[in-house]
């Protein structure tokens, strides 16, 4: 079996995923080809745990985390500006170029490797769109309850360098 500290981003589909049963934790297998899924024009995307309009009541998230999402998302399009609050937003990019905006004044790009924290609070705008008019975008998202709720919103964003990157 594969060391899974190992996988790589092609791989993100077979992902162990661990659930909390009403009387005991399980640990439950679902495979890539098992996850919910939205596919339109310039969005294919595959949710962990129910998601909008895919409700399924054995996968509604683990404690504190509510999205586990894969997303491929077609060049130059994207999510539009919406509303979030008291949530918190991690975006890790697997490939391509993410461009962010939000009502708190940032504006950015967060190329592959690259992970976005948006923590919606009291509340924010925010869009997501592809940043590239060629390229596709391939990024994972997750969405977790904030411990406590009402708080400032921030956003936040590192770049990760790649093992075994050359180093200049």
């Amino acid at each position: 079996m594969d060391d899974p500290t190992r996988l790589r981003a092609r791989r993100v589909g077979l992902v162990v995923l661990v659930r909390t049963d009403t009387s005991s934790d399980v640990v439950t297998i679902r495979h890539g080809g098992e996850r919910l899924r939205t596919r339109i024009g310039w969005l294919d995307s595959r949710h962990t745990f129910s998601f909008e309009e895919h409700i399924d009541p054995r996968h509604m998230g683990f404690r504190a985390l509510r999205v586990i999402n894969e997303d491929r998302i077609a060049p130059a399009h994207g999510y539009g500006t919406r509303a979030r609050r008291d949530v918190e937003i991690v975006t890790y990019v697997l490939e391509g170029t993410l461009r962010h905006e939000d009502s708190l004044g940032n504006g950015a790009t967060v190329a592959a490797g690259g992970v976005q924290r948006l923590s919606a609070g009291t509340g924010v705008l925010h869009s997501e769109q592809n940043a590239s008019d060629v390229e596709p975008l391939h990024l994972l998202q997750v969405w977790m309850t904030p411990e406590r709720t009402r708080l400032r919103p921030s956003y936040q964003q590192r770049a990760f360098r790649s093992p075994g990157a050359a180093t200049g």
